[in-house]
């Protein structure tokens, strides 16, 4: 029973983690296009890009659907951003809360 049991974790744990690991970038959205912020950051909570330049009057913005949304909070209230979180094609939630992303 033992054996059965390792075996049946090994696989769960497996795969979990080939799921995590291929293309999890490759399903989000494209980074905006948008010159008035020059790095993006993805938000796995939120599913939605957030802008991390520091000299950009957006920073720390989230944007989703071709809009800023200046907090958290204000995302969250958004009606657009209600419908994509409860949609099929939300990309986020998984995460365990932290932003990826590499810069540029």
């Amino acid at each position: 029973m033992v054996k059965k049991t390792q075996w049946l974790v090994t696989g769960v744990l497996t795969s979990f983690i080939a799921g995590t690991l291929s293309g999890c970038s490759d399903d989000r959205p494209p980074k905006p296009n948008d010159t008035s912020c020059r790095d993006w950051d993805w938000d796995d909570d939120q599913g939605v890009w957030q802008c991390d330049d520091t000299r950009s009057t957006h920073y720390g913005h989230f944007f989703y659907g071709g809009s800023y949304y200046r907090s958290k909070s204000s995302l969250l209230k958004s009606s657009p951003y209600k419908s994509y979180k409860s949609s099929s094609s939300f990309k986020g939630g998984f995460g365990s809360g932290s932003k990826g992303g590499f810069g540029g």
